[in-house]
């Protein structure tokens, strides 16, 4: 466009719309040529949109399947998508980002010194002696059945037929000085043992956290690496299970 029509379209004179009669100002603002074209734009666009999903309504296929029906929920009437995030507890994500993975394998190796010291310790003669067990002695007949002594076939305590383990025998009894041991002095062994158990229960749990924290942390460090073919999900990351993925063999070069 030449300068000369430049010049003559800005000097046009601008022809502005007639305002509201003073006998209509009840009925509101008058609606002007842009303000129309505005409402009429977004008509069409919402006729169109409708056009589109009657037609794909028509068309969709009644045992056709997408993931996207079990990815989200009708919450107030509106879609929204579920929480695809991986289910850690607090503690887990924290340590994700802020600690290393140096940092992370530490102190794993720490909880798993402490397990293994606190085994050897205890010896779970526990769990052992909480576990069923059968033991069978035969005998000639059904009287020497009905007259069978287990605690004088063992030779031990009528007591310590239950325990499996240090389960001593009459004459080990005799050497023993029982008569310095106290009831509170046991019932302190016991609490002091109960106590230990606890704590260990505790340090299995721990290190089975971080267990899942450096796995983790491992598996997004190998999914940052450039790869041709992308893995693939298998089981989402929980807090007892870090995320599982199937990756591609790549022959290296």
């Amino acid at each position: 466009m030449s300068s000369w029509k430049k010049a003559a379209k800005s000097n046009q004179k601008v022809h502005r719309e007639r305002s509201q009669p003073a006998a209509r100002q009840h009925l509101g603002l008058l609606e002007k040529k842009k303000d129309y074209k505005l409402r009429a734009k977004d008509r069409n666009e919402k006729e169109a949109t409708l056009k589109l999903l009657r037609k794909r309504a028509l068309n969709k296929n009644p045992d056709e399947f997408y993931h996207h029906m079990i990815n989200s929920k009708l919450e107030n009437g509106e879609h929204r998508e579920l929480d695809k995030g991986e289910d850690l507890t607090l503690d887990q994500i924290k340590l994700m980002q802020t600690q290393d993975l140096k940092y992370i394998a530490m102190k794993r190796t720490v909880e798993a010194n402490k397990i293994r010291r606190l085994q050897s310790k205890l010896h779970m003669t526990d769990v052992v002696n909480g576990t069923t067990n059968s033991h069978t002695f035969f005998v000639e007949d059904d009287q020497e059945a009905a007259q069978f002594d287990l605690a004088k076939r063992l030779d031990t305590h009528p007591d310590l037929i239950g325990r499996r383990t240090n389960r001593p025998r009459l004459a080990d009894l005799e050497k023993l000085q029982l008569a310095s041991v106290s009831e509170d002095n046991i019932a302190t062994l016991n609490h002091e043992r109960e106590l230990s158990y606890r704590e260990l229960m505790k340090r299995i749990d721990r290190e089975r956290e971080l267990t899942v924290v450096q796995k983790t942390i491992e598996i997004k460090r190998a999914l940052k690496e450039k790869r041709a073919l992308k893995p693939k999900l298998i089981r989402k990351g929980t807090s007892h299970q870090a995320p599982q993925y199937k990756f591609k063999y790549e022959r290296k070069r």
